[in-house]
Formats: C-alpha cells, structure tokens, sequence
C-alpha cells in the first residue's frame, strides 16, 4: 500500500517533466527542428523496427531451445563453458562486432542482423538456463513420480515456472537490440542512427534528436509490449507482477 503514492508521485513528476521540456522546445524552436524530419523519422523507424524483429527474432529462436539443451542434466557440466562462449558477443564492443560483420558479409542489412543476434543472444540463453535451474528439485521429483515423461515435466513444469525469468532475459536482449540498432547505420544498414550520426556530424540537435527520440519511444513502448505478453503469459502462482 505504501508503494501507490510513490508511484503516482513518481508519474506526475514523470509528466511534468515531459510538459516542462515540451514548452522549452517549443519556445527555442528546437520540437519544429524535430518536426521537420517527420517522413525521415516514419521511414527510418520502420527500418529500426524491421532490424530490430528479425535480429531480436533470430536470437529468441535461437536462445531459448539453446538455454534449454544446456539446462538439461546430460548437457549442465559443459553450459559454463558454453555461456564463455556466448559471453563473447557481450564482451566485444557492439561496434567492432558490426564491423567484423561487414568484413565477411559485406555492407547493408546482413551484416547489421547478424552482429545484432550474436549482440543480444546471451540474455536470452543465460536468463533460460538460469530460470530453468531455478526450478525446485522437489516439483521435477513430484513430476516424475506422477508419471510424467522428461518432455512433460519440461512443458508442465519447469518451463512455467521458469517463464517470468525467460521474458526477463528477452526484454534484456530487446532493449539491448534496440539501442544499438542505430549502429548499423555505420554499415550501411539504415535505421534511425543515420539521422543520429548525421546530425552530430552536422552540429544539428533537431536532427540528432529526431533520431535518437523515436529510438528512446521504441525502446519504451517494446518494453512495455513484453510486460504485458509476461502479465497476461505468466502463471499468477509464479508472476511478481500479479502478486
């Protein structure tokens, strides 16, 4: 009960905030700065996103049967050294990965995806094998006395109780993806980083900030999308968010 007045304090200082720095925009001109690249912003979010999903796709696809072989008894005395593995798209600068990219697949879009997924595969695989060993040793046991098959307690068992963990790791990796998008435009692999780049390169803040807003709304509303698939997905029994 002491947390509703934090938190209805906390989202009227959030709008004040907003409307405070919506009047200083408009009084220095700067939000008709921003508006004049309305049609850059549109079609350059839509690359954003089109990156964005196929890259963050490939990495869900990827990440979560591979998190789920390593969670799996026969395969736990070699995860670590596969998570090392994996750490190293976490470990190498998302810049030098993009352009180790480039050398091998060349400029454009391709590049662009794959340096993404192997950016935002880790969260993905660590947050699975880690919700999946959380799992109490005592409900797989009570599985398995019932009858129940290995692909059964996985399915009915642990992967429900493992599931909030999971969504945790995939709205990591999308927040991750989405910020460093805009990176791909310095491989020619478009997106809202070109009107970023640009518009540093130009000393022009509307320009910048007509990209580097939208990314930061993109970032918010995903993140938002993935609370409520985790609200509406997620046992009550085991979601914090219906406690």
């Amino acid at each position: 009960m002491k947390r509703r007045p934090l938190e209805r304090i906390g989202r009227v200082t959030l709008l004040l905030a907003v409307f405070a720095l919506g009047v200083a925009c408009q009084r220095t001109g700067l939000l008709d700065d921003i508006l004049y690249y309305t049609e850059d912003i549109l079609y350059l979010s839509q690359q954003h996103l089109v990156l964005t999903l196929i890259s963050g796709g490939m990495a869900i696809l990827v990440g979560v049967p591979l998190g789920v072989w390593l969670s799996r008894p026969g395969n736990r005395a070699r995860s670590q050294t596969w998570m090392q593995v994996l750490n190293i798209g976490g470990t190498v600068p998302t810049l030098a990965l993009l352009a180790l990219s480039m050398s091998f697949l060349g400029i454009g879009a391709k590049p662009a995806v794959f340096g993404l997924f192997v950016a935002t595969l880790l969260p993905i695989v660590r947050n699975t094998w880690s919700g999946l060993m959380d799992v109490p040793p005592h409900m797989i046991e009570a599985a398995e006395g019932i009858g129940m098959s290995p692909m059964q307690v996985l399915l009915r068992v642990e992967v429900p109780n493992a599931l909030f963990v999971i969504y945790a790791g995939i709205r990591t990796a999308l927040s991750i993806n989405i910020g460093t998008v805009p990176l791909a435009f310095l491989i020619g692999g478009g997106g809202l980083g070109e009107l970023i780049f640009t518009g540093i390169d130009l000393y022009e803040p509307g320009m910048m900030l007509a990209g580097a807003i939208p990314t930061a709304i993109l970032a918010v509303l995903v993140d938002m999308f993935m609370t409520s698939v985790t609200y509406i997905t997620v046992p009550r029994g085991v979601n914090p968010l219906r406690a």
